[in-house]
């Protein structure tokens, strides 16, 4: 019986302030802090790549756990920015953190509904192989493929990296899951040349609609009710997606975790920052995590926290 043990972060020092661009994009203070909701953006040195923002969180987690490293028998990254197109950052991880032989390690080229995909993916390719250790990493900087002069990428996105061990002492227990595609054959989402073009309008369009039909059909499948949800995490969008989501979905606002306004949205690490914080409290029991965005992708997950004897 295996499921998430701990959770650990890296975020980039590096700020780079909305508010100071406020001018160059013709917005004011409430459009910032209401419509996108950040502020700030942690940025990525010039001199770290997708591997090093993953070596950190992973460094950070070690010594969370106390975990050696010798013990983990899978590494997964989720990312669409690696350092380079050959070797995959997992493999490239696995070197710098000097990991045994016997770890297998793989990486999941998925955005903001990654990092679900990817417990649902680590969760099983564990149970199947009789793995005891794994690790879960989340590294996408999108500051890599941002046009700085773009207002409808530049002042959404920011860099950040998590770590979530899954192991034999969870203190939350994984699943059921539930996934969602629909094709983006219009490019709402789309890296061409190196850079990142973003259909807002598009993009909104699927988190309003197909999100919130998503999540009612997933819960109506388990037989959850929404108040029996003690939070939800959604990927960080951006503010008004997921203040649209928990409107149409008819949520306690109290329920609703928020997590961008210093940050911005990290893509497939917003989830795992909002659920590190969710850990240590016991009056949660129940967590949705639902993520959304490129491919169009969805993908959503309870978390149950496993009882305690005492």
């Amino acid at each position: 019986m295996i499921g998430i043990q701990s959770i650990s972060t890296y975020i980039p020092q590096k700020r780079i302030s909305n508010l100071d661009l406020m001018t160059k994009f013709d917005v004011d203070h409430s459009f910032l802090t209401n419509k996108v909701g950040v502020l700030s953006r942690a940025i990525k040195s010039d001199e770290e790549d997708t591997s090093d923002l993953a070596m950190k969180a992973l460094t950070n987690l070690l010594e969370l756990t106390g975990l050696s490293s010798d013990k983990l028998q899978a590494l997964v990254v989720v990312t669409q920015n690696p350092d380079t197109n050959l070797p995959h950052v997992s493999g490239l991880l696995h070197g710098k953190a000097n990991l045994s032989v016997d770890c297998a390690a793989f990486d999941i080229s998925l955005g903001c509904s990654g990092y679900v995909y990817g417990l649902s993916i680590l969760k099983s390719f564990m149970d199947s192989n009789g793995l005891k250790y794994g690790v879960l990493v989340t590294s996408d900087p999108y500051s890599k493929i941002i046009d700085p002069n773009d207002k409808s990428t530049s002042l959404l996105f920011g860099d950040a990296a998590t770590a979530t061990l899954i192991g034999p002492d969870p203190i939350l227990m994984l699943g059921p899951f539930d996934f969602s595609t629909q094709g983006d054959l219009k490019g709402s989402l789309v890296c061409r040349n190196g850079t990142l073009h973003m259909n807002g309008r598009d993009v909104f369009n699927f988190a309003a609609t197909v999100v919130p039909n998503h999540i009612e059909k997933f819960l109506d499948k388990i037989s959850l009710k929404k108040e029996e949800v003690d939070c939800y995490l959604f990927h960080q969008g951006s503010r008004y997606i997921v203040e649209t989501l928990t409107k149409r979905l008819g949520l306690d606002y109290l329920k609703v975790r928020t997590g961008i306004e210093k940050v911005g949205n990290v893509v497939s690490s917003s989830i795992p920052i909002l659920l590190k914080s969710e850990l240590d409290d016991i009056s949660i029991k129940t967590i949705l995590l639902c993520g959304f965005g490129v491919g169009l992708s969805c993908a959503s997950c309870i978390c149950e926290r496993k009882d305690i004897q005492i």
